[in-house]
């Protein structure tokens, strides 16, 4: 996840674990090698069943963390401990065979599968990509927003980045980094995806923002829930909300209202599509917040389940014999 800019444009096929895009999950099913670069394979990836992790791969791991590296994935992997450039520099002088049927294969199944798992999160970070300048820097928060732009985020360009809230982020992160992106390139243009929850918890950098005159715009995907929290607490424990739904402890302020307070243009848009509007605010030179409802049940899919390690929702079975016998190159 902390690393889903470094392939843009036509090369992207997505991130795989358990909130990773489903043809990703599905590739790494069928594939015959894995090469990780500095990728920590931690539970999120591979599962707590690690012999069900890429199955049919061959795995060659690279780090420079000698503590990552003592983590055995799989019994006969390949590791290297050495810098990611050195290792692809060699890599690159191998006698490389050419694998397009294999890539064009992987992007048959990524067409197929393309509109298949969009839910409305995936639908909002896809209409804010195409509203994006080319080449963008994206600040994102922790919970849902953080796994929907993950799944679903399109940079125009090859040199857009985008800081996610993985690894050591935790929720708020999104804003203070959207700060500190937008100050170390010179008050440069930054955008903010956060969360209701997320947003709350450095609210008060809004003052920074203003102080700073730093040209931030902070949309906020607000559903009025922690969602990412109860959908656990609704899909593993028997629908017992705490803390994290109106009905069980949690509330939201007026975005729109506090933004103003603090001096920022800000709206409150009833649906993504009204974003066009304010195409404008998303390019000029001055802070914004835009404040998306979204239904509180609003869910992320998909999703590997941890006790299966399978991917829900499934799909058909003519779908799935489909994507199978494409992968295997029966078709």
């Amino acid at each position: 996840m902390n690393a889903v800019d470094l392939a843009q444009d036509d090369v992207r096929i997505g991130f795989i674990g358990t909130y990773g895009n489903r043809v990703a999950n599905m590739i790494l099913d069928e594939c015959d090698l894995v090469i990780s670069v500095g990728a920590r394979l931690g539970l999120r990836q591979i599962g707590h069943i690690r012999e069900n992790f890429a199955p049919k791969a061959k795995l060659i791991r690279v780090d420079v963390d000698t503590n990552e590296m003592s983590r055995v994935v799989k019994d006969d992997e390949q590791d290297y401990l050495m810098d990611a450039a050195e290792f692809m520099n060699n890599l690159l002088q191998e006698d490389i065979p050419q694998y397009n049927e294999w890539h064009d294969r992987c992007h048959q199944v990524k067409k197929l599968l393309e509109a298949y798992d969009n839910v409305l999160g995936n639908e909002v970070i896809e209409k804010i990509s195409s509203l994006l300048i080319p080449n963008p820097v994206v600040a994102v928060d922790v919970g849902q927003n953080q796994c929907w732009a993950a799944q679903s985020l399109h940079l125009k360009g090859e040199q857009g980045r985008i800081l996610i809230g993985g690894g050591y982020g935790s929720m708020g992160c999104g804003l203070p980094y959207a700060i500190g992106a937008s100050i170390s390139t010179h008050n440069s243009l930054v955008y903010c995806l956060t969360g209701d929850g997320g947003l709350q918890m450095n609210i008060q950098e809004l003052e920074t923002v203003v102080r700073e005159k730093l040209p931030i715009k902070i949309i906020v995907l607000n559903n009025r829930a922690l969602g990412k929290i109860s959908e656990i607490q609704s899909g593993s424990y028997g629908h017992r909300y705490a803390q994290t739904t109106p009905s069980s402890g949690y509330t939201v302020p007026d975005f729109e209202k506090i933004a103003k307070a603090y001096g920022i243009k800000a709206v409150t848009l009833d649906t993504y599509q009204s974003l066009e509007d304010y195409s404008e605010w998303m390019k000029d030179n001055e802070p914004c917040l835009i404040n998306i409802l979204m239904p509180e049940d609003t869910l992320l899919i998909p999703k590997i389940k941890w006790e299966t390690g399978k991917i829900t929702p499934a799909l058909s079975e003519d779908l799935l014999e489909k994507v199978t016998q494409l992968l295997e190159g029966e078709l």
